[in-house]
């Protein structure tokens, strides 16, 4: 079996990606050592130092499906999901605001919701 790194480029490679584990610093590695970029996210994976890259939105949040928010507005309704997930065919910023104003509205208690009641009838 042939060796693609020796133990100094292994090294090298761990060292500096720890000290900026970045996109950058792979191809500056992958440039470096004349290997493909996947090759040295392979090593630095095997290795157990890479770190992958977690995506964000266009607006800096963690990603959620329509699916979970639904999962979610059903959790604090205390019902079944199913009996929701037609709202998943709702747009999702409209889902969004459902969700945070439900949050809101259970974070601050029963008695800022003068006016309020909601009625869930279970289906026989």
């Amino acid at each position: 079996m042939s060796v693609n790194y020796t133990e100094e480029q292994v090294q090298y490679m761990k060292d500096l990606y720890s000290a900026n584990p970045t996109r950058e610093t792979v191809e500056k590695l992958s440039e470096e050592m004349n290997k493909s970029v996947k090759s040295i996210i392979g090593k630095l994976s095997r290795e157990g130092v890479y770190q992958k890259t977690v995506y964000k939105t266009k607006t800096g949040e963690d990603p959620i499906t329509k699916k979970e928010i639904v999962e979610n507005v059903a959790g604090i309704l205390d019902i079944k999901p199913d009996w929701i997930m037609g709202l998943e065919k709702s747009p999702k910023s409209d889902l969004k605001r459902l969700w945070e104003t439900l949050e809101e509205y259970e974070s601050n208690g029963q008695d800022n919701l003068s006016g309020y009641q909601l009625v869930w009838k279970e289906e026989v």
